[in-house]
């Protein structure tokens, strides 16, 4: 079993990244037992060491953690070196419902950030928030999860919950928190398009991409009366599919003034025509787009695929939360395993992506086939990260 150096004990400060070490399971040794000594039968460690393989393999509840363990738990512990009997399906729910989430997800994602962020080149994360509806009952609301998203890896960073009596808007300093956040960009949806969100995150020395909507009327009304009519387009991109044909324009401007928003000194618009093939109606979406970023530093169509990549947190994560891993099905409810269950689900898609899989989906039924997949990659991602 992994020892616990004493150097990487978690920190005390919530708002404060826990070290931890690059292997995996000497992560997951420092993730506190909600568990009295007396009585223990099952180390935490292989608790969570059995749970996290059985989701790579695609198991999508609790009852499929403690079955995928029931065929091949105890084999799957002797190769990663561990003694003992697996642990039970009970096991596996009692521990789930009473370990600190709060630490599990700071745990967890502070080995991904070591783990899978890209730190060459530009870093850009984005922020988005997912209700766990499944978990969802007469007396208990879903839990709400905001996320922090590496576009780059495809991996979960960070998360935390949000209240019922909260919001997103300011919780996002709180999931930037652990962040090292210096001269990465933050690109985030039209709710946190917010002057304090904005000077939080250049005060930290980052950067911001915001999506403008009607929830800013103001700022809308500004960016809508730029003479967009004058400036040429820079980029247009055709795409057709699905009986559809779609146009993108990509125009820019860097009008400090007129903008009027936290720092931001260039502006975006994106025109996006959708022509219906088989009737020829024709719609047009237009989206505006800020940064603190000036052209020369950050292009224009540099801008717009990060924005495209922020869209596309839908289909890399939330999405195959969804549909491979059945989230909004799950009638997981009890104490902190709606929460845990997601991060396990995180953690699954960010390994997935850390391998090159492109489909999560055949990924998962990959590991299904034969045990000793997960059990390898886990014992890959047991090995000291090469710097």
């Amino acid at each position: 079993m992994p020892a616990t150096p004493s150097s990487l004990i978690p920190v005390a400060d919530a708002n404060e990244a826990p070290r931890v070490p690059g292997e995996i399971l000497a992560a997951f040794a420092l993730v506190p037992d909600p568990r009295v000594a007396q009585g223990r039968r099952h180390d935490l460690v292989g608790i969570l060491a059995l749970a996290g393989m059985a989701v790579i393999a695609g198991a999508q509840s609790v009852a499929a953690i403690g079955q995928w363990v029931a065929d091949v738990g105890a084999v799957a512990m002797s190769e990663l070196g561990m003694s003992g009997v697996p642990a039970s399906l009970a096991t596996f729910h009692r521990v789930f419902r009473r370990i600190d989430a709060e630490r599990f997800d700071q745990i967890v994602y502070a080995w991904s950030r070591l783990r899978f962020t890209v730190i060459d080149g530009w870093r850009v994360i984005a922020a988005d928030g997912k209700t766990v509806r499944g978990a969802r009952t007469d007396s208990i609301d879903a839990p709400h999860l905001l996320s922090a998203f590496d576009h780059a890896t495809g991996a979960t960073i960070g998360q935390v919950q949000v209240g019922v009596k909260t919001n997103e808007i300011p919780m996002l300093e709180v999931l930037l928190a652990p962040i090292d956040i210096t001269g990465a960009v933050i690109t985030i949806d039209a709710l946190h398009t917010q002057t304090a969100t904005a000077e939080h995150i250049t005060g930290r020395g980052g950067h911001y991409v915001m999506t403008v909507k009607g929830n800013q009327p103001g700022l809308h009304r500004r960016l809508k009366a730029l003479p967009w009519g004058e400036i040429p387009g820079l980029e247009s991109t055709v795409q057709a599919g699905r009986g559809r044909r779609v146009r993108r324009t990509l125009k820019a401007v860097e009008a400090p003034a007129q903008i009027g928003f936290g720092g931001a000194v260039q502006a975006l618009q994106i025109r996006r025509t959708v022509t219906t093939k088989k009737t020829g109606k024709k719609t047009v979406e237009i989206v505006y787009l800020i940064t603190d970023l000036d052209m020369i530093t950050a292009p224009p169509h540099l801008v717009a695929a990060w924005i495209r990549g922020h869209w596309g947190i839908e289909n890399r994560s939330h999405w195959v939360r969804d549909v491979t891993y059945a989230e909004d099905h799950s009638r997981v409810r009890t104490g902190s395993a709606p929460r845990v269950m997601a991060t396990l689900r995180n953690l699954a898609i960010s390994i997935h992506r850390h391998t090159g899989a492109s489909n999560i989906a055949a990924a998962t039924r990959a590991h299904q086939r034969d045990w000793r997949r997960p059990v390898q990659l886990l014992l890959t991602l047991n090995q000291p990260r090469m710097t």
